[in-house]
């Protein structure tokens, strides 16, 4: 028998390599783990929330690497396939102040996840399922994973939460807005950094909440790097400004926005203080380096929310 998980995400794994140094310097790098669903997912764990992720790895070092340390993480990863193909790696460095990234993710294990691979006696077990559009493009076998769990969990009352992050994909804008058609009326909550939007054309969030109701899409998180987050149901709209502050790495940012606001909300907090939450994760998780190492435990960021917000 499964346990009862708070939320399972689905997505792709990647292993991180980053360094302090520019990658044509960098002699050594660090070795970690990152992917934006696996961010979203570990700031939910390390917010206190029972976590479930689906992927695929590479049944090599590197996928016994992953295993290992989502089992010491506490993250359920009892419905990780293998696959023949390799694990997605990507490196990271730092060049006069800015990151530098390079990715290697064509082909990779994750993008052989395909709909047998799913046990939707799990999928039940869960309050809150959540995928991205870059899990979409991986292949029409991850698009499929992604409309057909999204349907089952709608049908099962189980929170659908989604991520249009098209602009990191190679998809055409045509085949952008006919992915999300096709997965659109699952969602129940939608979550968009108005830098990486591509479906909806503005930066403003007001007219961004105003697109979204038209379409029934009235629960939203939306950030404004730099200025704020906005987060919109039926009733409402609250806002958290965002203080100024020099991020030393953006890698994974909105993902560990997103898993904070996620966990805070199944533990029934308020809105507000939601996005009070998730803003202090991101601002801590922004000022170090790693898309996942960065992200502080719940005890740390009530610490600093207590400074901020008293």
């Amino acid at each position: 028998m499964y346990g009862n998980l708070d939320i399972i995400t689905i997505g792709e794994s990647l292993i991180e390599l980053s360094s302090d140094k520019s990658l044509s310097t960098a002699e050594t790098f660090t070795k970690y783990y990152g992917g934006d669903t696996l961010a979203v997912a570990i700031a939910a764990l390390r917010s206190n929330s029972k976590v479930g992720y689906i992927t695929k790895v590479k049944n090599d070092g590197f996928g016994q690497y992953l295993l290992d340390c989502w089992q010491s993480e506490g993250l359920d990863s009892g419905q990780v396939r293998f696959s023949d193909l390799q694990n997605g790696i990507y490196f990271t460095g730092q060049n006069n102040n800015k990151v530098e990234m390079q990715f290697y993710r064509k082909k990779t294990a994750a993008s052989a996840l395909c709909i047998e691979d799913i046990d939707f006696e799990y999928i039940k077990t869960a309050k809150y399922i959540f995928a991205t559009a870059f899990v979409q493009s991986l292949s029409l076998g991850c698009r499929e994973v992604v409309k057909e769990v999204f349907k089952f969990a709608k049908e099962n009352g189980i929170h659908v939460g989604y991520y249009p992050n098209f602009r990191h994909t190679d998809l055409l804008l045509d085949e952008a807005k006919e992915m999300f058609e096709e997965i659109k009326e699952y969602i129940d909550t939608i979550f968009i950094n108005t830098k990486d939007d591509l479906l909806f054309e503005t930066e403003s969030p007001d007219n961004l909440l105003a697109k979204l109701a038209d379409i029934q899409l009235e629960k939203a998180l939306i950030i404004k790097n730099n200025e704020g987050i906005w987060a919109s149901n039926r009733t409402e709209v609250s806002f958290v400004k965002i203080p100024e502050f020099e991020p030393v790495d953006l890698t994974g940012y909105t993902s560990a926005i997103i898993g904070a606001f996620i966990s805070s909300r199944i533990k029934g907090e308020s809105m507000i203080d939601s996005i009070r939450y998730a803003n202090i994760l991101g601002l801590m998780q922004a000022s170090k380096t790693g898309a996942v190492r960065s992200i502080p435990k719940r005890s740390e960021v009530l610490e600093v929310m207590e400074k901020y917000y008293g």
